[in-house]
């Protein structure tokens, strides 16, 4: 037997594997294609404090080997997600996490706060690195003095399992990711997407209405394993990694690069059934390799 079972601070994952937010809804968007069950756990897309459209079409626009998005953290809202899609997902037997976002530390703190309340939420992964929005968001993730207020501030009133979700769109990884963790961060995620832009050369214009947007998919991959290997060797709480993840060799090269678990998030796109694809992959793998726990091989490079 093969166990894939990790843990991020006092959660246990039956395996490493979760879904990125903003990727995979509510969950219950893609209970028709996997068994959700069988996942370590999936985060819920961000969540703000009052229901919010998002940004103005077009807001997604395909690129080589990746993705471009503006969405614009486009939600009902924390009121809404605690009485109506809370009570739908809340019986899956996996560790539900719900990504909160915001525009000021006391939207942050408020809908963090709402969430505590829920009993089968075991976690939050606070977002200050979305750079689609115009307030909040990336502006608290790219400053350490400001990522540490805005998580200092949460962390009063938010008691479970915090994690952290990190920008690229820095100097220094590492100087946001020990600011977050000295202000009572108990893991990170990283990375968020990339700022980037493409261009419609037959109609001169930008293709997306916000001009620049979030990149992902396999072309940050790289950006992502070095940032992961660079943030697991440099803090003491749990990395969790993410950026390009479509199949389990990606996974394992962010697991032995120091993650102690993995998001999918833009594979999502293409195969709905991905993530239990990369589980069946992870225990291959270490079937292969004579490997009976996985966390044998987790910071292994």
């Amino acid at each position: 037997m093969v166990s894939l079972s990790t843990k991020i601070h006092n959660i246990t994952l039956k395996n490493p594997v979760l879904t990125a937010s903003g990727t995979f809804g509510y969950g219950e968007e893609f209970a028709d294609f996997i068994d959700l069950e069988r996942l370590g756990g999936f985060i819920v897309k961000g969540t703000t404090g009052s229901h919010r459209e998002g940004n103005p079409y077009p807001r997604m626009a395909e690129t080589p080997s990746g993705m471009l998005n503006a969405v614009g953290l486009q939600n009902g809202g924390v009121e809404k997600f605690c009485s109506e899609v809370y009570h739908r997902i809340k019986h899956l037997q996996t560790n539900i996490i719900v990504n909160v976002s915001g525009s000021s530390i006391e939207e942050y703190c408020s809908v963090a706060e709402q969430i505590n309340a829920l009993e089968h939420i075991p976690a939050i992964e606070l977002n200050i690195s979305c750079p689609n929005v115009k307030k909040g968001g990336m502006g608290f993730g790219t400053d350490p003095q400001m990522a540490a207020q805005v998580v200092s501030e949460v962390r009063k009133v938010y008691h479970k399992t915090l994690i952290v979700k990190l920008t690229p769109n820095v100097t220094s990884i590492v100087d946001i990711a020990k600011a977050v963790e000295g202000a009572g961060a108990d893991s990170v995620s990283l990375i968020n997407t990339m700022l980037g832009m493409a261009i419609d050369v037959e109609r001169r214009r930008p293709m997306l209405s916000t001009i620049t947007g979030g990149l992902s998919g396999p072309a940050v991959k790289p950006v992502a394993v070095r940032m992961v290997w660079q943030v697991a060797h440099a803090v003491q709480i749990p990395v969790i990694g993410l950026g390009g993840i479509a199949s389990a060799a990606d996974a394992l090269e962010f697991l032995m690069a120091g993650a102690k678990a993995i998001q999918v998030g833009t594979a999502n796109f293409i195969d709905p059934a991905v993530t239990v694809k990369i589980v069946d992959g992870l225990t291959d793998y270490c079937k292969r390799h004579g490997i009976s726990d996985i966390n044998e091989i987790i910071g292994i490079v």
